[in-house]
């Protein structure tokens, strides 16, 4: 009998280390054969299949399905956020310079943002301002993959007709130019170190002064005596102005080529104290003559609905026996 058991040994039975006990061949509970062939599905039998099933799928049969969710993320990030818009000429040199890529920003104007004074903005032709597209690629593969290309953003659609140049006056705003300039907004001269050295702010065979529509943008280009700008369409229907529902967005920034990085701010000439006075004196000083009645109105209904005194009573704060309590109990 092993010491500290109260069993007597069996004949034949080894003393040592107990471990799991060798399952009993006549038994049907799952015990494993010597070759694994029988048993329960832990056997070594079902392994291979369990690693077929975790098996990661091939990466060409993923190609597609990546491909896929880019051109759809593409897609609405065109359509919603940014769009990018290569410069075709030299009408916003230096600042632009032909060939260089900018992000434009299509996000802000979903939530009613509208263009303002000194920003650099991409617009398409509001009539006539450029010449007719060329003639499409008579290859339709050609034709096909420029088509796919500009739907999701990739390239520059051959149906758009795109424009991009400085606002200079917004809806309400007077603006003028005489001679070789300053420009003038809303009786402000304009400091324009942007514009192309060894050009003047405007040029002497186009004065101009112009009050700008509603809803409307004046828009110059900073290469002045190489932009045909806002000036050069004055005798169209459009009198040289261009509806805000023709502009794309803002640029924001020259991403291309990295050398040019660049953020499009807007100068500080267009902060200037009183050149927005034209524009937004009048709309706050009807709104503040159209609420000062209303205000007064509120005000005297309050004091008689609180018992007190609407002006120079003498001690009309103290609530004795017969005071603003007592009357509001009496009515």
């Amino acid at each position: 009998m092993p010491a500290g058991t109260g069993f007597p040994a069996m004949a034949g039975e080894p003393v040592g280390p107990v471990g799991p006990a060798d399952p009993d061949p006549a038994d049907g509970d799952g015990g494993d054969g010597d070759d694994g062939r029988s048993g329960g599905g832990d056997g070594e039998a079902g392994r291979p299949g369990h690693a077929a099933q975790g098996r990661p799928r091939s990466f060409w049969k993923e190609l597609p399905l990546l491909i896929g969710i880019a051109l759809v993320l593409a897609l609405l990030i065109k359509t919603f956020l940014v769009q990018a818009f290569s410069i075709p000429s030299d009408s916003m040199n230096n600042t632009l310079l032909q060939g260089d890529r900018v992000l434009v920003d299509k996000l802000t104007p979903w939530f009613g943002s509208e263009p303002s004074r000194g920003q650099v903005v991409v617009f398409h032709d509001p009539g006539q301002w450029l010449p007719e597209n060329p003639e499409p690629s008579h290859n339709p593969v050609v034709r096909g993959l420029q088509k796919g290309l500009s739907f999701i953003g990739l390239m520059p659609s051959a149906d758009e007709k795109d424009l991009i140049k400085r606002v200079i006056g917004v809806g309400g705003d007077t603006v003028s130019c005489t001679g070789t300039g300053p420009v003038v907004v809303n009786g402000k001269a304009l400091d324009e170190p942007y514009v192309f050295p060894g050009n003047t702010p405007c040029s002497p065979d186009k004065p101009f002064k112009v009050t700008v529509p509603k809803n409307h943008i004046w828009v110059m280009g900073d290469h002045r005596q190489d932009s045909l700008d806002s000036r050069f369409h004055m005798d169209q229907p459009s009198h040289g102005f261009v509806d805000d529902k023709f502009v794309v967005g803002r640029a924001i920034v020259v991403a291309w080529p990295v050398n040019r990085w660049d953020w499009l701010s807007i100068p500080s000439t267009f902060s200037q104290p009183g050149i927005s006075a034209a524009g937004s004196a009048a709309p706050a000083a009807a709104g503040v003559a159209g609420a000062l009645p209303l205000v007064m109105w509120r005000r005297r209904r309050l004091l008689s609905a609180a018992g007190g005194p609407v002006a120079g009573d003498g001690d009309g704060g103290t609530d004795g026996p017969g005071g603003p309590d007592r009357d509001r109990e009496d009515c």
